[in-house]
């Protein structure tokens, strides 16, 4: 018969292994996502979509909506404008501001999600705030565009797009606070 105290050290080696493997495998899981997404061109946020030459089809008209949205961030966050009434191949442009309402400097980064979902594949941002990160100071209040067309090609019966926004925050950004009576 084998020792009961031995088994149970083996299975705990064997659990605590497969806990630092899935915790592991969990971190390796987002550059391998964006890898993918960089060598296949799918879905890459934080790129100006390529635009073709569209002609403007004022026959048909759409509305945007905009949302916004913060997740476990200390920002205000709200598109200028509610909703838009565009024609497809239009150039628009439509602001959102945010502002920071903590004492520290914060770094976020906005991800995109569209409604119906299908809307994605025709809605074409030239210039977004979503590119690139942001830090806001303490404080700090900010307008920042969002340049896009929505591609003629959008199925008929899409009438209304829901653009939405949400900002996350990039962990380990933020500015540490110095401690009191630290000149450094």
């Amino acid at each position: 018969m084998s020792d009961p105290a031995n088994e149970n050290k083996r299975l705990m080696l064997r659990l605590g292994i497969a806990a630092v493997a899935m915790f592991g495998f969990g971190f390796a899981l987002v550059p391998f996502y964006e890898a993918i997404c960089q060598v296949t061109g799918l879905r890459n946020i934080l790129q100006p979509d390529e635009v073709v030459n569209t002609q403007v089809d004022r026959n048909r008209s759409l509305v945007v909506e905009f949302d916004s949205n913060v997740h476990d961030m200390a920002w205000t966050f709200r598109p200028v404008q509610g909703s838009v009434e565009i024609h497809p191949g239009e150039l628009v442009t439509v602001e959102y501001e945010v502002t920071n309402t903590k004492d520290e400097a914060v770094t976020g980064q906005a991800v995109p999600s569209y409604g119906p979902q299908i809307a994605g594949n025709y809605f074409k941002k030239i210039n977004c705030f979503c590119f690139e990160r942001q830090t806001l100071k303490a404080g700090e209040k900010r307008v920042m565009p969002v340049v896009f067309v929505v591609d003629p090609s959008l199925p008929e019966d899409v009438h209304t797009i829901t653009l939405s926004y949400t900002f996350f925050e990039i962990a380990g950004t933020r500015a540490e606070k110095p401690a009191p009576g630290d000149r450094s």
